[in-house]
C-alpha cells in the first residue's frame, strides 16, 4: 500500500525528471503527442515525453455512487433518430448541456435537442469532484449557486422521484492568516442577506467540529452547514430524464461535424443548421456546451472561444477512521481541497505549474491521464498539514482528467458577437457542476427571453475581440487565473499578458510613477507612486516550468502590499490626488474609453430607440444617457454628442450628410456596448454604420476649480459659462492641435475632456501640465476617480448600475425621456415600474467610523437585512466612508423615499455592524454647483468648516 507521506516521495526519487508542461503520458482513446508543447504552444521535436515507471491501475476509481462509464465509448450510432429541425440544439452532454436542455424544456422550449458525441458526462463532467460551496465574493454567483443547490437537492427529486446523489455534509473554509479570515467574515455578512447559514469558528471550535484537523496554524474557519457534494452521473441522468419528460430529445453517440452559418438580408451571420454523420438538423440556435472541445466547435461556425485545456487532478485515499460525516474542506492558502468520500477523502487543488493539454483529442471519452506526482505533490503537503492522519493513509486511486480554463477563471456564456444564434455555455474552470444549475437557467432564459440578470462577468462580450484569438493572452491569463484562483483582494491586478493595448500617454506617465491597472486589455492609470516608475514586466509564470522569476519586481511588490481588506498602504497617495482635484486641478488619462461614431440613413431612428435620453438636440450638445435591454435594465451608461454634418476629418469627425453621433463609453465595457448596439441595430433592421476610433484617439480629462484657468492658456476658445456651457462640445485648437473639447465631469468638478488624434496626445498633455504647474496640477488615476465619483454619487456601470437595474431604481430617471412621446427600448417597463412604485431603490450610505468597505457589506434596516453594498470607497472631501446599495422592503412592498427616511440603518462589515446614515442624494455638492463652475468663496468655506 502506498502512503501519502512516504510512498509518494520514494516514487519521486526513483523517477527521471520529466520535461515541463507535458510531464505525463496520457491514457486515452487517442494517441498522445510524441513531443511536448512549448510555452508558446508550438511543438518541440527534440524532447520526448517520458512515461511513468510506476503505472496506476488500469481502471480509475471515481468517487461516485453511480457512473456512466462504458467500454470504448458507445455503440456505433445515435441512440435516437435525429429530427429534421429544432428550435435549439445543445451540443455537449455534460453538466452545462444537461442543465441547459432541462431549463429550456422547463421554460417551454420543448422542441430542443441535446447532442452528445459519446455518452452523457463522457468528456470532463464524469470525473469532476462535485463540490458545492454556497458563498462566493459575488452576489450574482451566490444566487447562481443557490439555484444549483435547489435543483440538485430538491427540484429534480420532486419532478422525477429519482435521487441525484446530493450529500449535505457542510463546508469548511480554512483561514491561516488574518487577511483570509477577513475575507471569510465578509462572506458571512453577505450570506445573511441571502439567508445562508454560516459561522466563523475559532481554532478550538473548528477542532471540535473536525477532530482530525490540525488547527495549530489557524486564525479561524468559516463553516457553512448546508454546503455539500454532488454526483455528476446521477445528476446528469436525472436532468436528462426530466428534460425528456417535458418533450426535449437527448441523443447520445452523435458527434457534430459542422455548423451551417448563413447571412441574412442585412449581411448578418446567423446559425442555420447542425451537421452530424447521421443527418442535419435545421435550427436557428446552437448552444456550445462542449467543454474542453468548445474551441473546435466554435471554429466550425467562425466563433472564437477563448479557453484552454489543462490537466486537473485529485487522489482518493483509503479508509480514514473518524472521517465519516465530516464537512468538505477548502484551504485557500494551501490551494487544496479535501472532499469527503464516505469513509475516505478526495484530495485536490490548484497548482502553480498545471499541465496544458495542447493537442485536444476528438475521441477522448471517459479517459484519464496518468497523474504527474511532480506537479501534484504540493497538494499532498498541504493536505497532510491540515489533516495529519493522511500521512499514514493509503492512496486508493488517482483521477487526472482534462478541464477547460479561461483568462479570468469565469465561464464563457451568452450569444457570440460573430454569429447570431450561436450561444456559449462553456469554460467553467472545473466548476461546471457547482454553477451548472444557475448558469443553465440563465442561459435558457437568455436564449428564449433575453438576459435575465447581471451576467456580464460571464458574458463572452466582456473580452475585447482583439484578445479572444490571441494565443499568448489566453495561455498566460488562464495560467495565472488558475494559479491565483484563491486570491480575491479588491485591488489585485493580473501580471500575465500585460501591455497588450497601450495609449499614447503610457510611456510618459510610467516615467512619472504611474501604477497601471488592466482593463479590457488596456493599461490605464491606477495611481501614481511617489517612489518612481514601476513598470509591468513580461509574465514569468510565477517561476513555473523552470522559467526564471522576475526579480526586484517593483510593480508586483506594490500589488502585494495591497493584499488586505484594510485601507491600502497607498491610501494617502490617493487622498492627495483626490483633494488636489477638489481644491485645484488634476489631469486624468481616460484614453482607454471606447470612442464610436454612429452614422447612416437611420442614425436618428437608432439614437431615439437606443438611448434613454433625448440626444437629438442641437449639434454641439452632449448628453449623459443609458442604453437599456427590453426588460428595462441598464446595458450601459455613456455620453452621446450630436455632430454637425460634413466631410470626414477622422478621427475627430466622420463623414456625414445627415445625423451623426459621437459615443464615449467606459473602456472596460466597450466590447459589450459595441455588441449591444450592433444587436439592436440588427434586430430593428436599421441602416447605420458604427465606426470604432478607440485605438486612434486619446483622451485626457482636466478637472477641478482651476481647470478653466489652466485650459484657457492653451485653448483658442472662450471657456466661460456663457460661451461654453456644461454638457456641450466643440472642436478647438489646443497647443496648436485640433481637439474635440467636451465640458463634462465624472468627478463632480468644473472640467473638460480633450479628445484628440493619437499623434498629438503627448504634445497637448505636456502643454496642459506646463500651464498647470503654477496651480499645483497633478496626475491622478482611476483609484482617485473611484473615490471622487462615489462621493458625488455618479454611477459605475457593472458596480452600482447593472443590466438588472433600471434607471428608475438607480436614481437615473433624469436620463429617461419619459415625458416625451419618443419611444425607446425598455420604455414600457419603466412606465409600468413608475406607475406601480419601486420595489427596490439605490441608497447612499455614509459611515462615521473610519472602517474600510469595498462592497458586498450587508445593509440592515431596523435590524432586518434589506440589501447589500454594491460599491464603497472613502470620500476624502467629506472625510467619511461612503457606499451605495440597493435595498428592498422586507415584506415585498414599495421602497418609497419615506421608507428610506423612516428607517434606522446599519451596515455589517466582517460580522460587525456600524451605524449608517441613509441619503437619497449625494451628501457632496447636492445642488450640483461645482460642475457649473460655482464654488464657495473663502468666507463661505470658512463658515462651512466652522458649522
Amino acid at each position: 500500500m502506498a502512503f501519502l507521506g512516504t510512498a509518494v516521495s520514494r516514487v519521486l526519487r526513483s523517477r527521471a525528471p520529466l520535461p515541463p508542461l507535458c510531464r505525463a503520458a496520457t491514457r486515452t482513446y487517442c494517441a498522445p503527442s510524441s513531443s511536448p508543447p512549448s510555452l508558446s504552444g508550438e511543438q518541440q521535436t527534440s524532447t520526448k515525453s517520458v512515461p511513468y515507471q510506476e503505472q496506476q491501475t488500469s481502471t480509475k476509481s471515481v468517487p461516485y455512487q453511480k457512473t456512466l462509464k462504458v467500454e470504448e465509448g458507445g455503440s456505433g450510432g445515435p441512440t435516437k433518430p435525429l429530427p429534421c429541425a429544432a428550435d435549439a440544439v445543445v451540443i455537449g452532454g455534460g453538466s452545462l448541456g444537461c442543465q441547459t436542455v432541462y431549463h429550456l424544456a422547463k421554460m417551454g422550449m420543448t422542441n430542443v435537442v441535446l447532442l452528445e458525441r459519446d455518452r452523457l458526462t463522457a468528456g470532463t463532467t464524469w470525473h469532476t469532484a462535485g463540490l458545492l460551496w454556497q458563498l462566493r465574493p459575488s452576489d450574482t454567483e451566490v444566487e447562481l449557486l443557490a439555484h444549483t443547490r435547489n435543483v440538485i437537492s430538491r427540484d429534480l427529486q420532486q419532478e422525477t422521484g429519482l435521487e441525484t446523489g446530493w450529500i449535505q455534509n457542510g463546508g469548511l473554509f480554512i483561514a491561516s492568516n488574518k487577511q483570509r479570515l477577513d475575507e471569510y467574515k465578509r462572506l458571512m455578512s453577505l450570506g445573511k442577506v441571502y439567508g445562508i447559514e454560516s459561522y466563523v469558528l475559532s481554532p478550538g471550535e473548528t477542532k471540535d467540529l473536525y477532530p482530525l484537523m490540525n488547527v495549530d496554524d489557524l486564525y479561524g474557519t468559516l463553516y457553512v452547514p448546508k454546503d455539500g457534494t454532488m454526483d455528476p452521473a446521477g445528476t446528469c441522468t436525472t436532468l436528462a430524464r426530466a428534460a425528456s419528460a417535458r418533450g426535449a430529445t437527448v441523443i447520445e453517440n452523435c458527434p457534430v461535424t459542422g455548423i451551417q452559418v448563413g447571412s441574412d438580408d442585412l449581411g448578418v451571420s446567423r446559425v442555420r443548421a447542425v451537421e452530424t454523420p447521421f443527418g442535419t438538423i435545421q435550427t436557428p440556435c446552437v448552444v456550445n456546451c462542449a467543454g474542453v472541445w468548445a474551441t473546435k466547435l466554435g471554429d466550425m461556425a467562425g466563433v472564437k472561444v477563448p479557453l484552454i485545456a489543462m490537466h486537473h487532478a485529485y487522489v482518493v485515499t483509503e479508509r480514514i477512521e473518524g472521517i465519516q460525516n465530516m464537512p468538505n474542506v477548502r484551504d485557500h492558502d494551501a490551494s487544496v481541497y479535501l472532499r469527503l468520500q464516505g469513509d475516505a477523502l478526495s484530495v485536490g487543488g490548484y497548482e502553480q505549474n498545471p499541465i496544458f493539454w495542447d493537442q485536444v483529442c476528438d475521441k477522448f471519452a471517459f479517459g484519464l491521464f496518468d497523474l504527474d506526482w511532480d506537479v501534484f505533490m504540493q497538494h499532498i503537503e498541504g493536505a497532510i498539514n491540515r489533516v495529519p492522519a493522511l500521512e499514514q493513509t493509503g492512496i486508493k486511486s488517482t483521477v487526472c482528467g482534462p478541464e477547460s480554463f479561461t483568462a479570468d477563471h469565469k465561464p464563457l456564456m451568452g450569444e457570440a458577437p460573430e454569429v447570431r444564434g450561436f450561444f456559449l455555455g462553456c469554460g467553467f474552470n472545473s466548476a461546471g457542476m457547482m454553477l451548472g444549475g444557475g448558469c443553465g437557467r440563465e442561459l435558457a432564459h437568455w436564449i428564449i427571453h433575453g438576459r435575465q440578470r447581471d451576467m456580464y462577468g460571464y458574458d463572452i462580450r466582456r473580452f475585447h475581440h482583439s484578445l479572444t484569438n490571441n494565443n499568448r493572452w489566453i495561455r498566460e491569463r488562464s495560467h495565472e487565473s488558475y494559479a491565483k484562483n484563491f486570491v480575491v483582494f479588491p485591488f489585485d491586478e493580473p501580471l500575465a499578458s500585460r501591455n497588450m493595448r497601450t495609449d499614447p500617454f503610457h510611456q510618459v506617465l510610467q516615467a512619472q510613477g504611474c501604477v497601471f491597472q488592466e482593463r479590457h486589455g488596456w493599461e490605464r492609470p491606477g495611481w501614481f507612486n511617489r517612489d518612481g516608475p514601476a513598470p509591468v514586466l513580461d509574465y514569468d509564470y510565477y517561476g513555473a516550468y523552470d522559467l526564471p522569476r522576475n526579480t526586484n519586481y517593483k510593480y508586483n511588490q506594490l500589488l502585494g502590499k495591497e493584499y488586505t481588506f484594510d485601507y491600502p498602504p497607498h491610501h494617502d497617495v490617493i487622498k492627495d490626488e483626490c483633494l488636489t482635484c477638489r481644491n485645484s486641478v488634476a489631469v486624468f488619462n481616460m484614453s482607454y474609453f471606447g470612442k464610436f461614431f454612429l452614422t447612416g440613413p437611420d442614425a436618428k431612428k437608432a439614437a431615439d430607440w437606443l438611448f434613454t435620453a433625448d440626444v437629438n438636440k442641437a449639434p454641439g450638445s452632449t448628453v449623459y444617457t443609458c442604453m437599456l435591454n427590453k426588460k428595462g435594465g441598464a446595458e450601459a451608461d455613456l455620453t452621446v454628442s450630436r455632430l454637425e454634418p460634413g466631410p470626414s476629418h477622422l478621427p475627430l469627425a466622420p463623414e456625414s450628410n445627415g445625423d451623426a453621433y459621437y459615443l464615449a463609453i467606459g473602456g472596460g465595457v466597450a466590447q459589450h456596448n459595441w455588441s449591444h448596439i450592433q444587436t439592436v441595430l440588427q434586430d430593428q433592421q436599421l441602416r447605420c454604420t458604427l465606426l470604432d476610433q478607440s485605438e486612434h484617439m486619446g483622451m485626457i480629462s482636466i478637472q477641478g476649480p482651476k481647470s478653466r484657468e489652466l485650459l484657457q492658456e492653451i485653448v483658442d476658445a472662450d471657456l466661460s459659462n456663457e460661451a461654453f456651457p456644461f454638457s456641450t462640445h466643440r472642436v478647438v485648437t489646443a497647443a496648436g492641435h485640433k481637439v474635440r473639447a467636451m465640458r463634462l465631469s465624472f468627478v463632480g468638478e468644473l472640467g473638460w475632456e480633450l479628445h484628440m488624434p493619437r499623434e498629438v496626445c503627448v504634445s497637448v498633455y505636456q502643454a496642459v501640465m506646463a500651464a498647470g504647474a503654477k496651480h499645483g496640477v497633478c496626475n491622478a488615476g482611476y483609484r482617485a476617480i473611484d473615490s471622487l465619483s462615489i462621493e458625488k454619487g455618479y454611477r459605475h456601470w457593472h458596480a452600482d448600475l447593472r443590466p438588472d437595474d433600471t434607471p428608475l431604481e438607480a436614481g437615473l430617471a433624469f436620463t429617461c425621456k419619459l415625458k416625451s412621446q419618443i419611444d425607446f427600448l425598455g420604455r414600457r417597463v419603466l412606465e409600468s415600474q413608475k406607475a406601480e412604485g419601486l420595489r427596490r431603490r439605490i441608497v447612499c450610505f455614509t459611515i462615521d467610523e473610519k472602517v474600510p468597505m469595498f462592497g458586498l457589506e450587508a445593509i440592515f434596516r431596523n435590524g432586518v437585512p434589506v440589501g447589500h453594498m454594491r460599491r464603497s470607497d472613502y470620500g476624502f472631501a467629506i472625510d467619511k466612508q461612503i457606499g451605495y446599495g440597493y435595498i428592498r422592503h422586507p415584506e415585498g412592498g414599495v421602497v418609497s423615499p419615506d421608507f428610506v427616511r423612516s428607517g434606522e440603518f446599519s451596515v455589517e462589515r466582517m460580522g460587525v455592524r456600524y451605524r449608517a446614515t441613509a441619503h437619497l442624494k449625494s451628501p457632496f455638492d447636492p445642488q450640483n454647483k461645482r460642475v457649473k463652475g460655482i464654488y464657495p468663496t473663502p468666507q463661505e468655506q470658512l463658515h462651512t468648516a466652522s458649522v
